[in-house]
């Protein structure tokens, strides 16, 4: 998420109108079928309904109604670690006692994954280890995800980009898979 967005949510948040606002989701299919659930932060629901359905229009995806997709889509605690002097081994059988599901690392940094139920525990083991994670945070992971020719890819970014890019939006998570094709073509 662009760091914008973030500083735009806490002062949103912090103002003398944080009362005002309400959290919002919107569901929908973007081009080639795949599925984009988007949050939102508003102080004026009916704004941020016309520029959400606009973008999805606009880049030939469809609006859904909320709970259309939420299935596609299971709540749960993301943790993102810099490996520094961390043994991994010792790292994933304390990790998996306190709760978590899937630990991956790519060498730059380790990713664990729990249930939403097991965040907290989880954050407490990293709290006792002494590790403190780069980001931990509740997300949206899609059950499986749809790979697509670089075109269909580059089509359902544009309307990503484009939900991201509304002052509303807090998150969107889609389940379009990143292959090293598409990696590739972007850079």
């Amino acid at each position: 998420m662009p760091k914008e967005n973030i500083e735009r949510a806490i002062k949103k948040a912090t103002g003398a109108e944080a009362e005002a606002f309400m959290e919002t989701t919107f569901e929908g299919y973007g081009p080639a079928g795949i599925a984009i659930f988007v949050e939102c932060l508003t102080d004026n629901n009916n704004r941020t309904v016309s520029s959400i359905r606009a973008a999805f229009n606009k880049h030939g995806g469809n609006l859904g109604t909320n709970g259309s997709l939420s299935f596609l889509f299971e709540r749960k605690g993301v943790f993102t670690i810099v490996p520094e002097g961390i043994n991994l081994d010792e790292l994933q059988l304390e990790l998996i006692d306190a709760g978590a599901e899937d630990i991956e690392t790519d060498g730059e940094r380790i990713i664990v994954t729990c249930a939403k139920e097991d965040f907290g525990s989880v954050n407490k083991k990293l709290i006792e280890l002494g590790i403190e994670p780069e980001e931990a945070l509740l997300k949206r992971v899609p059950n499986d995800t749809k790979k697509l020719d670089v075109e269909s890819a580059k089509k359902v970014l544009r309307l990503i980009e484009a939900l991201e890019d509304d002052d509303d939006v807090q998150n969107v998570y889609h389940n379009l898979e990143m292959t090293d094709e598409l990696a590739a073509a972007l850079a």
